[in-house]
């Protein structure tokens, strides 16, 4: 099966893929699971997926210079309960799974500008609940609170955002007098410069490792954040 990326349909820079969408196969459900399966390597060869951890959550902590977050992830700390143990103000060994859940719903939810309603569908909290804890969390995490501002104050006064390597998106919707047409723009330029800087990143990688691969196998699919490669099984590891 050939699938066709495009470079130019998703906003972001993301490349994006049709005819079939090879990436979104479902995973979370046992049919697309089983879906998952009739995808086979060549012959004897195998599927290598090598993908970035928590990525856009990283370029968040870089781009706002977020020292203490940077210094977690250098650190190898489980971010999701650092950040539910420090909202809800007991130690890590303490946080449940639940309030781990919740934290990593935000942890994602704030990078496109979730709401307290948003929130509140996604974990079961109560509207007060969620948005004590999106305002806690913004306590703690000050410069990416000052970063997403200072993104959507470019927006509004410049017309644009633009990713780390300065590939620009225009935002003329931001000024917009339609509150629905306005709020998603907002949200649109508070991601873009995360989500677009992960886009120019991974195709970077692409490339890199296109130079490095040499005859050990060869690139079959990028989706986002990872990249599948098709290989002899003795050159997996």
């Amino acid at each position: 099966i050939h699938t066709t990326f495009n470079q130019d349909v998703a906003a972001t820079g993301r490349l994006s893929s049709t005819n079939p969408n090879l990436q979104n196969i479902p995973i979370r459900t046992d049919l697309g699971k089983k879906i998952r399966e009739a995808f086979i390597a060549d012959g004897d060869k195998v599927l290598v997926s090598a993908d970035y951890s928590q990525f856009e959550l990283r370029l968040a902590a870089v781009l706002a210079g977020d020292k203490e977050l940077i210094n977690d992830f250098n650190g190898d700390v489980d971010i999701h309960t650092k950040t539910a143990s420090d909202v809800y103000g007991i130690p890590m060994d303490q946080v449940t799974k639940n309030q781990r859940r919740d934290a990593k719903v935000i942890n994602f939810g704030v990078l496109y500008g979730m709401s307290p309603h948003g929130l509140a569908a996604n974990t079961g909290m109560s509207l007060i609940q969620a948005k004590e804890f999106i305002d806690q969390y913004f306590a703690l995490r000050a410069p990416i609170r000052k970063f997403i501002d200072d993104t959507l104050n470019k927006a509004r006064t410049e017309g644009y955002v633009e990713t780390h390597d300065g590939r620009r998106r225009p935002t003329p919707d931001v000024t917009s007098s339609n509150f629905m047409v306005r709020s998603g723009a907002e949200r649109a330029a508070a991601n873009m410069p995360i989500q677009g800087t992960e886009a120019d990143l991974m195709k970077l990688a692409m490339l890199r490792v296109d130079e490095q691969l040499g005859d050990l196998g060869e690139q079959v699919l990028q989706i986002h954040d990872s990249i599948l490669i098709e290989c002899p099984a003795e050159n997996a590891e």
